[in-house]
């Protein structure tokens, strides 16, 4: 296997979902060509300046940004659906579109969904 994408559907917050993700995505980086695609409630893992202290966990933002050679598709649909297409996002990331996102996902050897 030479490349996997990483599908993370959900909120970073209320379930491991996105920390399991990151961590996915992180251990795997020097051995493959990883991508980590945000869609649905996904996408508000790119809103910068999270402050997820009140929560007791760590901000998954700052994270996801320190990686910053994660290749990050964000779904800009999804984006657009949730009104955090004007909000600041992190940089490190590519907003696309639909077809796009598809053919991301095809042409990785894997799809894992979180």
């Amino acid at each position: 296997m030479e490349s996997v994408f990483y599908l993370l559907d959900a909120a970073p917050y209320g379930s491991e979902k996105a920390f399991g993700a990151l961590n996915a995505a992180a251990v795997s980086l020097d051995r493959i060509d990883v991508t980590l695609g945000l869609y649905g409630d996904g996408v508000y893992l790119v809103a910068a300046g999270q402050d997820s202290t009140e929560l007791g966990l760590p901000n998954l933002s700052d994270i996801l940004y320190s990686y910053g050679e994660l290749k990050v598709l964000v779904h800009e649909l999804s984006l657009v659906e949730r009104g955090l297409f004007e909000e600041t996002l992190i940089e490190t990331i590519k907003l696309v579109d639909e077809e796009d996102f598809l053919e991301a996902m095809e042409s990785s050897d894997c799809v894992i969904l979180f």
